[in-house]
């Protein structure tokens, strides 16, 4: 759709009223990304709604400083609406969902002529389910209940934190209204334990059957969601989403536009949501569960119908599960070489290529036959359930049992079909080469994972996609109306080719940097010191230790980064007597009192040093006087163990290329970019970042990270 002359003025409208009134000046590179993200929506081509154009999405790296929410919105929502499309605003962190949410839209909507509704959308797993509540509050003292077996799902009663007192509040702020049944707007954090018991998901919901369909807080939720212009998510939500058909939650692909703000996440996350994991004993135990609460529902059933037979089929085929699943075990315990070490009870074993031992392979198929016989029956028993709620006809299942077994039996359906997806996973074949199609993607990540407790041990098995290129291009690029991706840091040492592979973005799509209004040379230096040790000497620890006071010393607000939890937390100890009241580690308190306290000692006029690790590296925000120096002891390089980087690598090494100068480099050049940035929030901060790892001047990558970092004035000792 060509943008109409209306769009246009709406959108140079708005973006004049917005400065206007809240007193700032235009900001060129936000004005870059505006005229970007209008050019790319406007060139994309539909009929009756559908795009038919090539799918094509818009890159837009625009670092701090930008004004890049406000750029996306005002360039993104007047097009939206003109083409009838819901826009989907996705983020990586709640904070920044908040933040748009609670104070972007509202100051957007307050200061401009836009006429627009926007909603903030969670999965079903964040609302209170009353029927869970309900029978909670049933069973609570009334021990073995057979007439509301909910408490199947839940943990050993000895365990729970929650008390009959807790979910009596919880109902009667409920039915008061007085809280939405949102787990996040509960006035005290509800531990996970506690929240499970009142939650559901979409195979334990009834959905309009359900006795409360009319009072449900998600479903309430999701009424909003059908009217709005602007749903705000988050990328798992999305994904999840997509893994249900896309259209499940948010709206349809085709009938949207993604913002994916934060979207260098978005490839990492997308991996997490299509791997798949099976431990074998959990899963032997969690069987035994599936068998008593079998036992208790045939009295329930009438003899001979068909939901009674299926019940004594799900037996059977839980019991021959739990035989294989045994062999299993005593294969992968006995032919697989685990190397423990004293410190850690857990072993990894990567299996090369994916490629699985043939017995292991026989037996992941004999498992994958049993678990989905297992699935198939637990569906049918489901369905039978289900046909009760519908009053116009009669069933061989009554209503009641079907409203107490039904999120029961759901549950468990639910489960075993996560376990089956390890199963196909594990027995899929890659694709072989052909002499007019090579193989353009490695074969998946497979490993297993043995973990020794006092009392017990478990082998959990593993399959993760290495690359997310085909899954985000055929659930998401290939289908979406329009799709803007939005970050400090996209680029890879100077370039999008990491991200290009990653995410599998279309061959159409549209890159921009856009450059920043930050005068770097003059607000701040990047320092690399003499250091006596690398980080790869045994020493480097000590002379951290020695090195820390010196470079701190004078500075009012400092933040140091580490790599390593363990290595942060023993300089800690090792500085602690000496400089008491002076380090907080991100592990001391929740983050946001860890930040809190940190600014109320600079408020104080007391300096303050802040040691975190990768989530710190990225996730704050310290404006101004509260952040004047960072520290960062070592180059972000990933760990080395992890199975899914490791079986990239190898497959770019049977392709003839260098893992390291392709994967392990540019991702570390992102993420150091990353550590940096968190020095210079506004125009009007200074500061100096230290890097204490001296492979930045001594080694020949090292000049590429110096050169993708800001460009900053460089103090390099030699």
């Amino acid at each position: 759709m060509a943008l109409s002359e209306d769009v246009k003025q709406e959108i140079q409208q708005a973006y004049r009223d917005v400065l206007t009134g809240k007193s700032v000046k235009a900001r060129y590179g936000q004005r870059l990304m505006i005229a970007e993200i209008a050019r790319y929506l406007g060139d994309i081509t539909a009929d009756d709604g559908l795009r038919t154009s090539p799918p094509a999405t818009c890159v837009v790296e625009a670092g701090t400083g930008t004004g890049k929410t406000l750029g996306y919105l005002v360039a993104a929502i007047p097009i939206a609406r003109a083409l009838g499309k819901t826009l989907v605003i996705s983020t990586a962190t709640v904070a920044l969902q908040d933040q748009i949410v609670h104070k972007d839209l509202p100051d957007l909507k307050k200061h401009t002529g836009m006429d627009f509704s926007w909603t903030l959308a969670k999965g079903r797993g964040r609302y209170l389910c009353m029927s869970r509540l309900e029978a909670r509050l049933h069973d609570e003292g009334v021990g073995d209940s057979d007439t509301m077996p909910l408490f199947l799902l839940d943990e050993p009663r000895d365990d729970e934190p929650g008390t009959r007192a807790f979910f009596e509040d919880m109902l009667g702020r409920y039915g008061s209204r007085e809280w939405d049944g949102d787990r996040d707007h509960w006035p005290s954090q509800i531990p996970d334990e506690t929240w499970r018991q009142v939650t559901t998901d979409h195979r334990q919901c009834t959905n309009r059957h359900c006795s409360y369909f009319d009072s449900c807080a998600f479903f309430d939720a999701r009424k909003e969601l059908d009217d709005a212009d602007v749903v705000v998510a988050n990328h798992d939500l999305v994904l999840a989403d997509l893994a249900l058909g896309g259209g499940a939650i948010l709206p349809e692909p085709e009938n949207a536009i993604f913002i994916f703000d934060e979207a260098h996440h978005l490839p990492d996350k997308a991996l997490s949501h299509f791997a798949a994991s099976v431990p074998v004993n959990s899963t032997r135990q969690w069987l035994k569960q599936l068998s008593q609460a079998l036992a208790k529902i045939p009295p329930f059933l009438a003899p001979g119908t068909l939901a009674a037979k299926t019940v004594d089929k799900i037996s059977t085929a839980a019991r021959e599960l739990d035989i294989v699943l045994a062999e299993v075990y005593g294969e992968a315990e006995q032919n697989t070489s685990w190397e423990f070490s004293e410190e850690r009870r857990s072993a990894q074993w990567r299996y090369p290529e994916g490629q699985l031992p043939d017995t292991l392979a026989e037996l992941a198929f004999t498992a994958q036959t049993a678990t989905a016989a297992l699935v198939r029956q637990l569906g049918v028993l489901a369905d039978e359930l289900q046909k009760a709620f519908d009053e116009r006809k009669e069933h061989d299942v009554d209503r009641e049992t079907a409203d107490a077994w039904y999120p029961v039996i759901g549950s468990f359906h639910s489960r075993s079909e996560d376990q089956l997806r390890l199963w196909v996973a594990w027995c899929e074949k890659p694709p072989e080469p052909q002499e007019d199609k090579p193989v353009t993607s490695p074969p998946p990540a497979r490993w297993a994972v043995r973990q020794r407790w006092d009392h017990a041990e478990d082998i959990t098995f593993y399959s993760s996609p290495v690359l997310a290129d085909n899954l985000l291009y055929a659930r998401l690029w290939s289908r979406a109306y329009g799709a803007v991706l939005t970050s400090a840091t996209l680029t890879a040492l100077g370039r999008f080719d990491r991200l290009r592979s990653r995410a599998g973005l279309p061959e159409a799509t549209r890159y921009m940097v856009v450059p920043s209004s930050f005068r770097y040379a003059e607000m701040a230096t990047v320092e690399v010191p003499a250091m006596p040790a690398m980080p790869t000497d045994d020493a480097f620890g000590d002379v951290l230790v020695k090195r820390l006071p010196d470079l701190w010393a004078g500075d009012k607000a400092t933040l140091v980064l580490f790599t390593s939890r363990r290595q942060m937390l023993s300089v800690r100890d090792a500085l602690a007597p000496e400089h008491p009241d002076l380090i907080i580690t991100q592990d001391d308190m929740a983050k946001g009192e860890v930040l809190r306290q940190h600014c109320q000692r600079v408020d104080a006029g007391r300096p303050s040093v802040l040691f975190g690790v990768a989530s710190f590296a990225e996730g704050i925000d310290l404006p101004g006087h509260y952040l004047g120096h960072v520290i960062i002891t070592r180059l972000p390089f990933a760990v080395p163990d992890d199975p899914i980087d490791a079986s990239l690598a190898e497959w770019v090494t049977s392709r003839g290329g260098n893992p390291f100068m392709e994967i392990t480099v540019p991702d570390a050049s992102v993420r150091l970019v990353q550590a940096v940035g968190r020095l210079l929030r506004t125009e009007s901060d200074t500061g100096r970042v230290t890097i204490l790892d001296r492979r930045i001047v001594a080694r020949r990558y090292g000049q590429l990270l110096l050169d993708a970092l800001p460009p900053f004035r460089r103090l390099i000792e030699r």
